[in-house]
Parts: C-alpha cells; sequence; structure tokens
C-alpha cells in the first residue's frame, strides 16, 4: 500500500535551516509528481510547493518562495524540503503528499517549530 513516511522537523531558531525527508513506498514513485503541505495551530493546510515526476519542474507558494527549495531522489524514492532562513510563521506540521488513482495520500507529518 502507498506510505508516506516524513522526517527531519524539530525546533530551530529563526533564520535556522532544517531539511525534511519523505520517503515513499506502495507506488511508482518517479511516476509522480510530489508535494509538500503544511498546517500551522489553528489554521488550514496549506500548499508548501511541489515537484514534478523527473524534477525538472518545482512550484512555491509565494510565503516561502526564495527560502525553500524542494528535490528528489527518484533512485531513493525520496522527496526533500529544504528550509532556509525560517520565520516563526513557518511554525506547523508539514506533510508530504501525492494525488495518485483520484486521492490523495499524506504522510504522518513532521513538527516544525521556529522559535528562539
Amino acid at each position: 500500500q502507498v506510505q508516506l513516511v516524513e522526517s527531519g522537523g524539530g525546533l530551530v531558531q529563526p533564520g535556522g535551516s532544517l531539511r525534511l525527508s519523505c520517503a515513499a513506498s506502495g507506488f511508482t514513485f518517479s511516476s509522480y509528481t510530489m508535494n509538500w503541505y503544511r498546517q500551522a495551530p489553528g489554521k488550514e493546510r496549506e500548499m508548501v510547493g511541489g515537484i514534478t515526476s523527473s524534477g525538472r519542474t518545482t512550484m512555491y507558494a509565494d510565503s516561502v518562495k526564495g527560502r525553500f527549495t524542494i528535490s528528489r531522489d527518484n533512485a531513493k524514492d525520496t522527496v526533500y524540503l529544504q528550509m532556509n532562513s525560517l520565520k516563526v510563521e513557518d511554525t506547523a506540521v508539514y506533510y508530504c503528499n501525492v494525488h495518485l488513482e483520484y486521492r490523495d495520500y499524506w504522510g504522518q507529518g513532521t513538527q516544525v517549530t521556529v522559535s528562539s
């Protein structure tokens, strides 16, 4: 079955960096666009960005553009979210997502807390 497992979250100071990973299994990873979402306390889940199956095209929410970078390693069935210049407002649970066969699949999420 489809599984997405995020890792790499934690506590970081404003201005710091973190790299999240999402290990995928149960589907042909290299054939699908992968996405990152986040959900802050009391807010709706929002899309952070995505990367096409080949990795050639990425897209980002305006709020993270220039600070976050999404990449993937199709040999390892893993997608990454490099987060730089983190802000307090980036605090959220971050989720990996794939849309296939007419439904969305989600990981369990990883907590990112940006605080001094």
